[in-house]
């Protein structure tokens, strides 16, 4: 009877210091990062943009008659405190040359309806966009070469284009964003980077 009691005692000790032993180890909370595999995250992160921005809020509160106008998926670089727009080729984003909109995969949007565009007619379907910046606008392009990846893009394959005009803004943006912004006729597709921005006037087609 007394060993069994000796060996509860005994364990009870040893127990208790192993929970010590524990809470004196400090928690490394970059034992997953380290370790895991599936949480490694690209630099650029993909993103996605609706219009109408609350179209997936609404989708899934069940409302059936909020009707999807575009979408738009493009990965998302960081400034890092480079330069961004400029002149030389010390900028990130030339002026006269192509940039992806984005980083990785080219970015790209889809309409799921007739629209208009600067007052000229986009019909629906899925495009990839990229642009030529210059110092006071960007030439915005729609292709049909997709599924492609950093600027390898046919340029055979352009079936719209447009000029938009940029504006100056402050303070910088560190992600490049896109994003809809509701009008009373459509939406405007706002641009930013850095301290650059340029919107895109988007118009149901009628």
């Amino acid at each position: 009877m007394k060993l069994g009691i000796i060996k509860i005692f005994l364990f009870t000790v040893l127990l208790s210091a192993c929970k010590d032993d524990n809470k004196n180890k400090p928690l490394n909370n970059n034992i997953l990062k380290e370790n895991n595999e599936y949480i490694k995250t690209d630099a650029s992160i993909l993103d996605i943009s609706w219009w109408p921005n609350d179209y997936p809020t609404k989708k899934m509160q069940g409302d059936t008659l909020q009707k999807l106008m575009a979408r738009i998926i493009y990965s998302r670089p960081l400034k890092k405190g480079r330069s961004i727009f400029g002149p030389t080729n010390n900028n990130l984003c030339e002026y006269g040359k192509k940039w992806r909109l984005g980083a990785n995969e080219a970015t790209e949007i889809t309409f799921f309806d007739d629209v208009n565009i600067n007052n000229d007619m986009l019909k629906k379907g899925t495009y990839v966009m990229y642009c030529i910046p210059q110092e006071s606008n960007w030439t915005i392009f729609f292709n049909t070469d997709l599924n492609t990846w950093g600027l390898n893009i046919d340029s055979k394959k352009d079936v719209f284009k447009t000029t938009v005009p940029i504006s100056m803004q402050e303070p910088s943006i560190e992600k490049f964003t896109m994003l809809f912004e509701s009008t009373k006729f459509g939406s405007n597709l706002v641009m930013a980077w850095d301290n650059v921005k340029a919107i895109l006037p988007i118009s149901i087609n009628k």
